[in-house]
């Protein structure tokens, strides 16, 4: 199935909210795309501003996720780095397994790198499990 960036990324706010919801929390959606978070997301008197990231496995079985974006212009590639001041919560959406993971981004370097299968080496440590950040922190 054929999947447009944009279309992929509001699949995943869509794929968060409903999860979130499940998990007991009132979505509330910033009313600009310019804002640095995705939804906001309350729950026992505390508000999570959440960026949502839809990201397919790579080869190796794992969800990668860089804090920072990339594009192009007249002037060359240009990057942005996450302010992860404004940035509670990260939430990965994951088309293979159709489930969400969620991560304080501040606990993180550059980049996280979550693994859904058990590496061929059967290494674990040193190893984040995708299925020990399905809750939110």
């Amino acid at each position: 199935m054929y999947h447009h960036t944009k279309n992929k990324g509001d699949l995943g706010v869509l794929k968060a909210q409903a999860d979130l919801c499940e998990k007991g929390y009132m979505i509330l959606t910033p009313l600009t795309e310019h804002a640095s978070f995705d939804l906001v997301a309350y729950k026992d008197n505390v508000f999570k501003r959440v960026q949502v990231k839809y990201r397919a496995l790579n080869s190796k079985g794992v969800l990668e996720v860089r804090f920072s974006s990339s594009y192009s212009t007249a002037n060359g590639v240009m990057t942005n780095i996450v302010d992860k001041r404004e940035i509670d919560i990260y939430c990965v959406y994951c088309p293979q397994t159709d489930a969400c993971y969620y991560f304080d981004p501040s606990l993180f370097n550059k980049s996280i790198a979550l693994r859904v299968e058990t590496p061929k080496n059967n290494q674990k440590r040193n190893v984040l499990f995708a299925c020990d950040y399905r809750e939110v922190p």
